[in-house]
């Protein structure tokens, strides 16, 4: 219907005749032992004069000398030959194990570039498994999750997203997509003929199955961004209610200057913290009220825009005073998760305590003496989906996000034309759209730029 896959196979920059590609797979520094890999066609013809054996069997790790131009032995370790396609990229891949000395890996690549390899470009080898069609562009994207996750449970969604659970769930969408497409474009073609070909309260029941079902795989990849690239915290709040005193109890260290004086803080105050592995970034703000000099007001105006981008607002109240909420801040939090800080009860008096059975979670506890603080940490944990249950949480990156909106929007334009009664041309052109936002999740439409950036952002050898 128009939307064509990218044809993968012509990448002449990746899959050129006689472009061999090698990289040191370990992290830089020494170690027990380092791989390094080769990939690309006509790869056999190193193993004679690397190795010193005329062949391989193929997928069988062999103990070998690795061998400079003179024939004299760099290291020795295993070498395992992978021919394509059956091989991580496609192609023809060798890995070779040495002794994690930087100098030896250093020889070793210096002896591949010689033998006619180039060094590999930040995620070539990844990039080429794409274009080969071993991965779609999700799965390719796990890979780096998996790479850099920092807990148990974004290994688990990584993993999940890798093995292809979250392409799964998108092409079932444009499964049902392209049914609902093809009764439409049907029924304009057919539009001068006598009789229902759309079925149009079936396409729409199915057309607002297929929202609910987006929105759901919206609510598990959000879940899985948060695991991936961390929670953005933002603390806000009346003047003095101790917002820097939390954000400096929540980094363990004094990051921000605490003072009885209204409006100490003036800028964005920015603190990345682990709680038991998983990536928060907290920001202090400016305490939000009336007035103020012109300092204090292009503070307040960073607050608000901090806010309306947080992942979840911290509102912090003074637990000894009667709640003084800045009158803007209802309309500010309108779309934003809350969970409300009440501050000072170790001047107060009390236990510390939460309290989630109304519509906004709410905390008691003391940033000064730390009292309550582990609830709040183990609040913070249970909305970033540490907890064990969330069994089906997928990895994400927001670009993955930005994709299922656009594609919700564009659904929801055509439910409401097809509501309407509207130009049937209407409706099917939104549908076209919603596809191709999801296309771009797995890679099925993308463009070079895209794929450059994304790309990119891999470690070398990877």
């Amino acid at each position: 219907m128009g939307d064509q896959p990218p044809d993968r196979g012509r990448d002449e920059d990746l899959i050129a005749a006689g472009d061999l590609i090698a990289a040191a797979a370990t992290p830089p520094g020494r170690g027990a032992v380092a791989m390094v890999r080769v990939s690309g066609p006509g790869l056999e013809s190193l193993i004679p004069p690397l190795t010193g054996r005329r062949r391989l069997d193929p997928r069988r790790a062999h103990y070998v000398s690795f061998l400079d131009e003179e024939s004299r032995v760099i290291d020795r370790g295993l070498v395992v030959f992978f021919p394509g396609p059956h091989s991580y990229t496609g192609e023809d891949v060798l890995e070779l194990s040495c002794h994690g000395s930087p100098v030896i890996v250093g020889m070793l690549l210096k002896r591949l570039y010689r033998l006619g390899a180039r060094p590999a470009q930040a995620g070539e080898f990844s990039r080429r498994a794409f274009v080969n069609g071993k991965l779609d562009l999700a799965q390719a994207e796990a890979v780096a999750s998996l790479i850099e996750s920092a807990s148990e449970q974004a290994v688990r969604a990584a993993q999940r997203s890798l093995e292809g659970a979250f392409s799964q769930d998108v092409h079932a969408l444009e499964a049902s997509l392209t049914s609902i497409r093809i009764q439409v474009e049907a029924a304009i073609d057919f539009s001068d003929e006598d009789i229902d070909i759309l079925g149009r309260h079936q396409v729409l029941d199915t057309l607002r199955a297929t929202v609910e079902e987006l929105e759901r795989l919206r609510a598990r990849a959000r879940q899985g961004r948060l695991l991936e690239e961390g929670m953005t915290v933002v603390i806000a709040g009346a003047p003095n209610a101790g917002k820097s005193s939390l954000l400096n109890a929540l980094a363990r260290r004094e990051a921000a200057i605490v003072t009885d004086i209204a409006g100490t803080t003036r800028d964005l105050l920015r603190e990345r913290i682990l709680i038991d592995g998983m990536p928060l970034h907290v920001i202090d703000t400016a305490g939000l009220r009336e007035g103020g000099d012109v300092v204090e007001r292009e503070g307040m105006r960073r607050a608000r825009e901090a806010i309306r981008q947080a992942d979840r607002v911290l509102l912090v109240e003074d637990g000894c005073r009667p709640p003084q909420t800045p009158a803007e801040l209802p309309g500010l939090l309108e779309s934003v998760p809350v969970t409300r800080i009440v501050n000072k009860i170790d001047l107060r008096g009390g236990p510390p305590r939460m309290e989630a059975s109304g519509e906004i979670p709410e905390i008691h506890l003391s940033a000064r003496t730390g009292a309550g603080l582990d609830l709040l940490r183990a609040h913070l944990k249970r909305v970033m989906g540490f907890e064990a249950e969330a069994e089906d949480v997928l990895s994400a990156r927001r670009r993955h996000l930005d994709a299922l909106a656009c594609a919700r929007d564009h659904l929801q334009a055509a439910l409401l034309e097809l509501e309407h009664d509207r130009a049937l041309e209407l409706v099917a052109e939104n549908l076209r759209l919603a596809h191709r936002c999801l296309g771009e999740i797995t890679g099925e439409v993308s463009s070079d730029d895209l794929l450059g950036k994304i790309f990119s952002e891999f470690c070398i050898g990877k």
